[in-house]
C-alpha cells in the first residue's frame, strides 16, 4: 500500500483549510466580543493562509515570493499563533514577548543567510523546520502541563507536540539525507510532517475557538456566582452552598460555625476618604481573609460591608481562634490614601445542625451576636446562641 501522498495536494488542502478557518473565525467574530488574543490568532491564520498559497505556487512565480516571503510569513504566523495560545492560557508576559520577537527575527535572518550564502534546499528545510519547532514548543508544553488546563487544552497541546515531533524528524531527515529534498519531493517523513500540520490546523484551530468559548463561559459563571468587587461568593451563591454544607454536617452529626461581620464605622471611611477608599478596604479585607481560609470554607458578601463565613466541622473554640487569627491579620493592613486602620465586629454561632436547621435562622442568631459585638464597643468577637450571647 502506497502511503505517500501528493505533496501539492496536501499544500492546497492547507491553503483551503486556512481560508475556511479565517472564514469561520470571521463568522464567530461578528457575534462575540474580540480581544487581543482573538485578534492575534486571526492575524496568524491570515498570514499562514497567504504563506501556504505562495508555497503552492513554487515554480510558477518568482522564488522571492515562494521561498523568501513565504517562509518569512510562516515564521511570523507560527510566532503569532504561539503568542495567541500563550495569551489564551495566561502564560504571556513582556519577557516572553521579547523572546518570541527575538526568535522570529533570528530564524528569519538565519533562513535568508542560508538563502544568500548556502542555498541548498535541504539546509533551508532544516532551518524552517527547526525554527517552527522551537516556536510552537512552549505553547504545546503549557497546554499539556499547566495545572489549570482543561481536557480540551491538553488535547490541543498533544497535537502541537505531534507537529513539533514531525517537523523535528523532517529536519533530521533533510540534514542526514544524501539526496536533495524539495518541497514537493515525496517521502514518508514529508507526508507525515504535512499531514500533522493539516491535522493541527483543523483540530488546533477548532480547539482554539472552543477554548475561547470555554473561557467566556467560565467568566459568565464567575459573574453569576461571585461578587465583582471582592471576588467572594455573592449572597445567593453563598446561601445555596451553605445549605448543602448544613445538610452534610447534619447527616454526619458534625458541628459548623456561621460567622457574620462588618467593618466598624465603614460610613466614616466612605465619607472621610471617598467611596473608592471604601472599596479598597473591602478588597483588602477579602483578599486577606481568603488567604487564611481552607478550601472547604465558604466566604461571601451579603451586601455593603457585611460578610459571612461558614466553617464546616469546627467547634466554637476552633472557630473563635480562626476569627482571632483573621482580626489580627487585618489589624496589620495599610490602605493607600487612608491614614486610619480599619477593624471588624464579628458575630459567631456554632451548632451541630439537624435536618431542621436553616441558614436563615443561623443568620438571624448570628446577626444578634454581631449587634452585641457593636454594643460592646466594636472591634471584638461575640459568640451567640438562640437565647444567650457570650462576649469573647
Amino acid at each position: 500500500m502506497n502511503l505517500l501522498l501528493d505533496m501539492k495536494t496536501i499544500l492546497i488542502s492547507l491553503v483551503v483549510g486556512h481560508v475556511f478557518t479565517v472564514a469561520l473565525i470571521i463568522a464567530y467574530w461578528r457575534n462575540h466580543s474580540r480581544d487581543s488574543t482573538f485578534n492575534i490568532f486571526f492575524l496568524a491564520k491570515c498570514i499562514q493562509a497567504v504563506a501556504w498559497l505562495l508555497l503552492t505556487l513554487r515554480g510558477g512565480i518568482s522564488d522571492i515570493f515562494t521561498i523568501s516571503i513565504a517562509n518569512t510569513l510562516l515564521f511570523i504566523g507560527s510566532a503569532l499563533e504561539s503568542i495567541a495560545i500563550l495569551k489564551l492560557v495566561n502564560h504571556f508576559n513582556a519577557t516572553i514577548k521579547k523572546v518570541y520577537i527575538g526568535l522570529t527575527i533570528f530564524f528569519i535572518a538565519c533562513f535568508h543567510l542560508i538563502l544568500v550564502f548556502y542555498n541548498y534546499e535541504n539546509i533551508r528545510i532544516v532551518c524552517a523546520s527547526l525554527g517552527t519547532t522551537v516556536l510552537v514548543l512552549l505553547p504545546a508544553f503549557r497546554l499539556m502541563r499547566d495545572k489549570k488546563s482543561t481536557l480540551l487544552m491538553k488535547i490541543m497541546g498533544f497535537f502541537y507536540c505531534i507537529v513539533s515531533f514531525s517537523l523535528l524528524l523532517r529536519a533530521i531527515a533533510a540534514f542526514t539525507s544524501d539526496q536533495q529534498m524539495g518541497l514537493f519531493t515525496p517521502g514518508l517523513i514529508q507526508t507525515f510532517s504535512f499531514l500533522a500540520l493539516y491535522l493541527v490546523m483543523i483540530l488546533g484551530n477548532t480547539g482554539f475557538i472552543l477554548v475561547l468559548k470555554e473561557r467566556a463561559d467560565q467568566e459568565l459563571v464567575r459573574m453569576a456566582y461571585y461578587d465583582d468587587l471582592t471576588h467572594t461568593l455573592n449572597r445567593r451563591t453563598f446561601v445555596d452552598q451553605a445549605k448543602e454544607i448544613i445538610s452534610k454536617c447534619a447527616k454526619d452529626n458534625k458541628p459548623l460555625s456561621y460567622i457574620l461581620f462588618d467593618v466598624d464605622h465603614f460610613k466614616k471611611f466612605n465619607d472621610g476618604y471617598g467611596h473608592d477608599a471604601g472599596d479598597r478596604i473591602l478588597q483588602d479585607l477579602s483578599k486577606r481573609i481568603q488567604q487564611l481560609l481552607e478550601p472547604q470554607d465558604l466566604f461571601g458578601r451579603y451586601g455593603g460591608d457585611e460578610f459571612a463565613i461558614l466553617l464546616p466541622e469546627l467547634t466554637e473554640k476552633e472557630s473563635v481562634e480562626k476569627v482571632e487569627q483573621i482580626t489580627n491579620y487585618l489589624s496589620k493592613a495599610e490602605i493607600a490614601g487612608v491614614s486610619e486602620k480599619y477593624s471588624i465586629s464579628v458575630g459567631v454561632i456554632t451548632v451541630v445542625p439537624d435536618k431542621e436547621t436553616k441558614i436563615e435562622s443561623l443568620y438571624v442568631s448570628c446577626d444578634k451576636a454581631l449587634y452585641q459585638a457593636k454594643h460592646n464597643g466594636r472591634n471584638c468577637i461575640c459568640c451567640g446562641e438562640l437565647d444567650e450571647i457570650n462576649t469573647v
